[in-house]
């Protein structure tokens, strides 16, 4: 009986060691997926300057959050001042603003717009995507709806990796400038966030599946002012 009750518990121990061995493995999954992008990605990363000579065909500014107000959050109002400086520059003779403009009430893209008319981007270079829900929607949309090839992302270090990874494997020719301008309150969070969602596209990139809406081409080469949805000041 002793040899028995014995060999059940070195079963359960074993047991035990097995499901702790695949929730180890998987909780590294993330941090494996994560580091795996860094890597692969972080030559692509350009400064501002050396973006000047890239000839991409748009630049390709990420939304972020917009207040009740209408007012740009920090992190998007910085990375609109790089798309801007970036479109000065030459880098590309056209900007895609793409975030979320799924009501009427929450509309990142024309607070984007409006954002770079008011620094003096001619309204036909800015084109908006309304339908960019995702990092990974905003990628598939700018190939697929607005025919960009060659293309300069915009948006924080920490999501860049993330956002160069999918236009890379959706067959896009991308580098991306950081727009890191200040310290970020809850820059912590964001970070944590941005690991699982590095597995959860790395996923996307391998299966491609459709974004919530596609529809007719718009060629990123014509005028912005086709995908307005209202008049500019």
């Amino acid at each position: 009986m002793q040899e028995k009750s014995s060999n059940r518990r070195c079963r359960r121990k074993k047991r035990w060691l097995a499901v702790c061995c695949v929730l180890l493995f998987s909780a590294g999954i993330p941090f494996a997926v994560s580091g795996f992008m860094h890597a692969v990605e972080s030559g692509r990363i350009r400064s501002a300057e050396e973006a000047a000579g890239l000839d991409a065909d748009c630049i390709l500014v990420l939304g972020a959050g917009v207040y009740a107000d209408g007012s740009l959050s920090p992190m998007l109002k910085d990375r609109l001042s790089r798309g801007v400086e970036l479109y000065q520059n030459g880098a590309a003779p056209k900007l895609l603003m793409s975030g979320d403009h799924g009501t009427a009430e929450y509309d990142e893209v024309n607070a984007m717009k409006q954002f770079a008319l008011d620094h003096g981007v001619r309204s036909e270079d800015v084109f908006m995507d309304h339908a960019g829900f995702s990092t990974y929607e905003s990628i598939y949309r700018a190939q697929a709806i607005f025919g960009a090839k060659r293309v300069v992302i915009v948006t924080q270090r920490y999501h860049l990796y993330r956002a160069l990874y999918l236009a890379r494997r959706m067959g896009l020719e991308a580098y991306g400038v950081a727009s890191d301008l200040r310290a970020y309150s809850g820059q912590p969070y964001y970070s944590a966030r941005e690991i699982l969602a590095q597995s959860k596209d790395f996923l996307k990139a391998l299966f491609r599946p459709k974004p919530t809406y596609l529809g007719e081409t718009i060629p990123i080469s014509g005028n912005g002012d086709l995908t307005n949805d209202r008049e500019f000041l």
